[in-house]
């Protein structure tokens, strides 16, 4: 044990949802290759699903690699879905304070470990900063998200105080109010209300998510470093901005291509997807012609109604395309994503339905030629990094901003609205 106890001993702490969990994977086990000690710390509730989707060996770790948990604060649940974001993040700061305070004086009460030399702390879980200061231990946020999406969440404070928003009644999605221009912020260009943070569509000045965000945003910039999954050359702008408030800001993206480089090792095998992966896609994309599939996912969080699943699905039979689909058990609100007999017909032999895969391995896949994408950040770097040209749909939080991005300033997108109707 003795070669354990001389390692920096790093711990990181994810937001308890896959769009974050992965990109702190991907830097634990970059930390880990270059000879740090890693804990990697899960709510209970995801701790049970990564057992689900990889094995109970999974969670067991290696000698100088743990898993730890720590409890959301929300009732025990066993269900294979994503959480409630707005009952999760309330619970989030809440309840998850203390019990982060424990799990950091259990770590470094067993003299089989070295001591917790450092915390690095999803942009969402900014609760442990206070626990740092107690513990007197370096803290860094890592942001998981885009930089211009922090640079929107920012800004929340500045719209509740033109009295933009919250708005004044309902008619704001019909009535023109998205389309003004906000030409006074800093740090992104050609910004209308539309782009930004869908949080700020609502009519409550007490919403959990807006001041739930525009608060964990703040607070990054309080952290002593602040840690980005993408590269200057992409969001110069933004970072600049950020860096006039926060001096230390490390780009270090994007980690899917970094993690390529990863030398071979038994950590490098860890995976965090909470959902079990169907691996039988890889056979069927296989079989297809170069850049012939359009690959289409939502992400981990997106939900849409009943009828908005039916007209995705005949869109993509009727378009007559060859297309690999990832339909998520709770991507239909009320769990009903039941299709017809006769639409497994009309896509035999050139339609998959997946309930999840392995992104960056589809990505990469000389028969993918196009990703229709919800613009969340993992997904935007992926295609970025694969050179996959994207259709974007933006469903939530910050992914107006990435697709907007992604169409009008990189050239590597075309949104389409959701009146069906091309933009850009």
């Amino acid at each position: 044990m003795g070669s354990l106890n001389i390692k920096p001993h790093v711990l990181l702490l994810p937001y308890p949802a896959q769009g974050h969990v992965n990109p702190l994977m991907q830097l634990a086990k970059l930390l880990h290759s270059n000879g740090f000690y890693i804990t990697f710390v899960n709510t209970e509730f995801n701790h049970r699903r990564l057992i689900r989707s990889n094995g109970p060996d999974f969670v067991k770790g290696l000698l100088d690699f743990r898993f730890e948990t720590i409890p959301d604060g929300l009732p025990p649940s066993d269900r294979d879905a994503t959480q409630d974001i707005w009952a999760l993040s309330d619970s989030i700061q809440k309840n998850c304070l203390n019990p982060f305070k424990g799990l950091l004086a259990k770590l470094n009460s067993l003299p089989e470990l070295p001591p917790v030399s450092c915390i690095i702390s999803d942009g969402l879980m900014t609760f442990a900063i206070e626990a740092t200061q107690e513990f007197g231990i370096p803290e860094v946020q890592f942001w998981t998200a885009s930089a211009i999406g922090l640079i929107g969440f920012l800004r929340f404070d500045e719209l509740i105080k033109r009295g933009i928003v919250p708005f004044k009644d309902d008619n704001f999605m019909n009535d023109g109010s998205l389309d003004l221009a906000l030409d006074w912020m800093t740090g992104v260009e050609n910004i209308r209300l539309k782009d930004m943070p869908t949080l700020i569509r609502t009519t409550d000045p007490e919403d959990i998510m807006l001041n739930f965000m525009s608060k964990e945003a703040k607070n990054c910039l309080k952290s002593c470093a602040i840690i980005f999954n993408t590269f200057d050359e992409l969001e110069h702008q933004a970072l600049n901005e950020i860096k006039s408030r926060c001096p230390n800001i490390y780009s270090i993206g994007p980690l899917s291509l970094l993690e390529r480089q990863f030398p071979v090792t038994l950590a490098k095998s860890l995976r965090s997807n909470l959902w079990k992966e169907d691996s039988k896609c890889f056979e069927w994309l296989d079989k297809q012609n170069p850049e012939s599939v359009l690959y289409v996912n939502y992400g981990s969080i997106t939900v849409m109604t009943e009828q908005q699943f039916e007209e995705f699905a005949w869109g993509l039979a009727n378009s007559k395309h060859p297309f690999l689909w990832v339909v998520r058990r709770d991507v239909v609100i009320g769990n009903s994503r039941i299709l017809p007999e006769e639409y497994y017909q009309e896509i035999k032999n050139r339609g998959f339905i997946a309930p999840w895969c392995w992104q960056e391995q589809v990505l990469s896949h000389s028969s993918v030629g196009a990703f229709l994408t919800h613009s969340g950040w993992n997904s935007t770097l992926e295609g970025i990094c694969n050179g996959v040209p994207m259709l974007c749909w933006p469903f939530f939080d910050e992914q107006p901003m990435n697709c907007l991005y992604s169409c009008s300033k990189w050239g590597i997108g075309m949104e389409i609205s959701h009146d069906g109707k091309r933009t850009y």
